[in-house]
Order: C-alpha cells, then sequence, then structure tokens
C-alpha cells in the first residue's frame, strides 16, 4: 500500500469527480459528466480513476503497491454486497459498483450511497473549511476544530443534509455512519409534515416538496423568473421568488431541527446543489431557527442557529468520504479543493448528482 494514498470516487447524477487523497491533502482531483446505465457509469469512473493514478501516483504503482479505493453513487447501495440499485438519474437498476470497479481497477473497492459517503466526509473535516478562507476553486482551507468541538477534535454525531433535485441526509457518530433499516436512516425528505404537494416517493406532503431543488422550481416556475438566483430575485422585488425562498428556509429549518431532535447530531453541515445559493441561503435557515427558538425553549436550549453551516460549493466531500470508505482512523484533510475542480450549482429545475 501507497503510505497515506487512497482514491475516492464519486459518481453523480450529472458530473463523476475522482479525488487522490495523501499526506492530508488533496493531491489530485478529475471530474467529467458521469456515463449513464451500468457499462458506463463504470467506463466513466474506471477511466477518471486511471487518469489520476498514472498521473500523479506512478511510482508507487510501479513498485506494486496499491491505493486503497472508495466509490459512492445516488440510490440504495449495499456496501456489504457491493451493489448499487435503483440509481434513477444514472439509467442504473442494478449494478454490481465494487465487483465492476474491482475487476477493472485491481484492487478491492469499498462502496456506499454518495449522501452516506459525503457525510463521512463532513464528519472527518470537522469544519475545517470553515476555520479558514476559501477563495476560488484551488485554494486552501484552514484547519482547525469545529466550532464547539470537544476534546477529541469534534462533535460524536454530525448530520449532513443535502439539499439537492430531492432533499436527503445522513448521520454519522463517532466515525461510524448510522444506517438504520436497509440503509434508509437519514432519509427525512420523507417524513409528512403537512401540505397537499405530491411526492416522488407516492405519499403527500412529505419533507422533500418544500425544502429542495424541486421544491423552489414548483413554487418559483421557470416562467415567471427574471433572474437565477431566487434570493436575489426576492431582493429585487419578485413576490413569488420571496415565497418560495420563505417556504425553502422554513423547510430547511425544519429539516435541521428535526435531525438535532432525532438524530442527536451536534452539528449538521448543508451541502449539496442548492448549497451554491450560499450566504443568502445560510441567512435564512438560521433566521428560521431563530424563529422557532424565540416560540420555544426546549428549542432555543439547543442553540440550532450556532450548530447549521454550509458547506462551500469547491469542497469535493462526497469522493473524500468516499477516499475513506473503510479506514477508520485518518487524520483531516487540509486541503479541501484542487485546482481542476469544478463545484456543482444546482439552479432551481436541475438535476444535480
Amino acid at each position: 500500500m501507497t503510505a497515506g494514498h487512497r482514491l475516492g470516487i464519486d459518481i453523480g447524477g450529472t458530473k463523476t469527480a475522482v479525488a487522490l487523497v495523501a499526506d492530508g491533502s488533496v493531491q489530485a482531483m478529475r471530474s467529467a459528466p458521469s456515463g449513464r446505465g451500468a457499462s458506463g457509469v463504470v467506463d466513466v469512473a474506471v477511466r477518471l480513476a486511471r487518469e489520476v493514478l498514472d498521473a500523479h501516483a506512478p511510482r508507487a504503482r510501479g513498485r506494486g503497491a496499491t491505493v486503497p479505493v472508495g466509490a459512492c453513487m445516488p440510490g440504495l447501495v449495499d456496501p456489504v454486497s457491493g451493489f448499487a440499485r435503483h440509481a434513477v438519474n444514472l439509467e442504473v437498476e442494478s449494478l454490481d459498483l465494487a465487483g465492476e470497479l474491482s475487476a477493472r481497477l485491481g484492487v478491492p473497492v469499498a462502496v456506499e450511497n454518495d449522501v452516506k459517503a459525503a457525510a463521512l466526509g463532513a464528519w472527518r473535516l470537522r469544519g475545517s473549511w470553515s476555520a479558514g478562507s476559501a477563495g476560488s476553486a484551488g485554494s486552501v482551507a484552514g484547519v482547525g476544530p469545529a466550532r464547539g468541538s470537544d476534546d477529541r477534535g469534534g462533535e460524536s454525531a454530525l448530520a449532513y443534509l443535502n439539499l439537492g433535485t430531492g432533499l436527503a441526509s445522513a448521520v454519522v457518530r463517532d466515525g461510524i455512519v448510522v444506517r438504520g433499516i436497509d440503509g434508509a436512516a437519514g432519509e427525512i425528505g420523507h417524513l409528512p409534515v403537512g401540505g397537499d404537494a405530491p411526492c416522488t416517493c407516492g405519499q403527500v406532503g412529505c419533507l422533500e416538496t418544500v425544502a429542495s431543488g424541486s421544491a423552489l422550481a414548483r413554487l418559483w416556475p421557470a416562467t415567471r423568473r427574471r433572474a437565477r438566483d431566487p434570493f436575489a430575485a426576492a431582493a429585487a422585488g419578485d413576490a413569488l421568488a420571496g415565497a418560495a425562498v420563505d417556504v425553502l428556509c422554513t423547510g430547511v429549518g425544519l429539516a435541521v431541527q428535526v435531525l438535532a431532535l432525532a438524530s442527536g447530531a451536534e452539528r449538521v453541515v448543508v451541502g449539496g446543489g442548492l448549497a451554491g445559493l450560499g450566504a443568502p441561503l445560510l441567512d435564512g435557515i438560521r433566521a428560521d431557527l431563530m424563529r422557532r427558538a424565540r416560540s420555544s425553549r426546549i428549542i432555543d436550549v439547543l442553540g440550532l442557529p450556532d450548530r447549521v453551516e454550509l458547506l462551500p460549493a469547491d469542497v469535493p466531500v462526497a469522493a473524500l468520504g468516499a477516499a475513506w470508505l473503510g479506514v477508520p482512523d485518518v487524520p483531516r484533510l487540509a486541503a479541501v479543493a484542487s485546482p481542476d475542480a469544478s463545484p456543482d450549482v444546482a439552479l432551481p429545475g436541475e438535476r444535480v448528482g
């Protein structure tokens, strides 16, 4: 094994990214549009992995050493069998992800669902992106313990909330991903909270129908938009955009409250395509949490506004989490962005990985 090297493959609904991690930093990263269908998905992932390894770890490979590899993708991913199922956006019904990647890369490959891998990546980073200043892609975020961390260098439980076309979350406790029944732990997007909007899962009024890109697209239709950013449109006087972002921030605030109360998460990290909306989104979420705190002493004592943060768009958190799959003790990364990293910023109604 190459000392300190590991490779993470993040197969998203729109883009596949591969990151090589070594010496506490991202050494290299490559990305390309994801393939479609089982063979296409694997072809793109293998090509990118080989490009990264051939360019940045040739000496180690020449000595016969191997680099540990982990991979993640959307859908129902079983880390034990290695199979991925029902990844609709990738046109994959069933794929032996671990088996196919292992056979073509020549090393065992650990696999996981993309949101759960991202949660693991966020837990390993422990808020280091907020301890320093991150500028353009290629910048290096400072390393430091997350706010409110304990002597072990971070919270024992952290939740990752993925705001994309849909809504999903995952919880990591003491470095272990909480899986639940059939890996369903964290699927709070399908918790019915009221309303009459149908959900893709078949229920009505799910949390996803008020806290996701699809919710924003429904509430602020493309035919009514005068700007790409709903917060900018709302500030410019677009009443429909203003109502839509109010619903979105209220829904995400509810998701944060649910995660804190039900999972015991001490910090909630918000990522996914909608995280590209930046500070206005975070401000809106925190404003909703403060409103909740003013009306309830139980919620007030939780200090939720200080426990939620937004993941910068240039942090390849799912690829980093994939690199750590099955690796119990790895130092935090110092670098969380690479020179050729191209973040997915999802606008309302667009597909995200």
